[in-house]
């Protein structure tokens, strides 16, 4: 016969392998004979040893490194895409039965996602409209996991990677922008002062004293110079009525 102390020993050992303990971020997916009984946890529960098994799994969110994608974008550039996501189980009956590893079909779902929508915009979308192209991603993947239980609540491109070529092209392209946008402000200006030349000489045009004070401005403006000589033309409507004094 058995000695009762051992049968003992074993029913404790027993007793105290079907207690659990999951924290209040796990859950257990508990199956009795291999069948779906329900979920347990958080804190104390009890599992039928030998009769009933169960499944931990963690509620918490998971960040996901999606590696390296080669892209290549709508207007035919080859790129190299990297990707991290944040995610987590909100029922844990459907990713522990419908998904054998949530965490790997999550991460090939990603990859697969993250080049099929990449690949329908051009290089300058990719750069410039990251959160757009974020959005997009996350909608496609969060309908894809939902029947495998799983929330995907944010994705962000991490790197968008080129060539050296590439590279230089885009600085290429970026000066040639520079220029043109300072040749189209230097247009700019010189027809704004053309336009205020024209008002002030019609404003001078209107009042023969203010072109003479102008003159004589100018004049002031030469001597201060140090010029040992001054040449200056003198119109007609100034020196005429000194003409004409000097004749009477």
């Amino acid at each position: 016969m058995i000695p009762v102390g051992i049968v003992v020993g074993i029913l404790l050992l027993l007793l105290i392998s079907a207690i659990k303990f999951p924290k209040e971020y796990e859950r257990l997916v508990v199956f009795r004979f291999g069948r779906f009984v329900g979920v347990r946890g958080p804190g104390f529960t009890f599992v039928i040893p030998m009769v009933e098994e169960a499944v931990k799994v963690d509620l918490r969110v998971i960040v996901l490194d999606v590696p390296p994608q080669d892209v290549i974008s709508k207007d035919n550039v080859s790129v190299k895409v990297n990707a991290v996501i944040y995610f987590r189980i909100i029922d844990p009956e459907l990713a522990v039965i419908q998904v054998a590893n949530p965490f790997e079909a999550t991460s090939q779902l990603a990859q697969t996602t993250l080049r099929s929508v990449l690949g329908q915009h051009e290089l300058d979308e990719m750069l410039a409209e990251r959160d757009k192209l974020n959005e997009a991603i996350q909608e496609i993947l969060d309908a894809q996991t939902d029947a495998w239980g799983i929330k995907v609540s944010n994705v962000e491109i991490k790197q968008v990677d080129l060539d050296e070529g590439m590279i230089r092209a885009i600085a290429r392209q970026a000066e040639a922008e520079r220029i043109r946008r300072a040749k189209v402000i230097n247009a700019l200006g010189e027809q704004e002062a053309s336009e205020k030349l024209v008002q002030a000489a019609t404003k001078l045009a209107e009042s023969p004293g203010a072109m003479q004070l102008r003159y004589l401005q100018t004049l002031s403006d030469i001597a201060g110079e140090k010029n040992s000589t001054i040449v200056f033309p003198m119109p007609m409507d100034v020196i005429g009525p000194i003409l004409d004094k000097l004749r009477s």
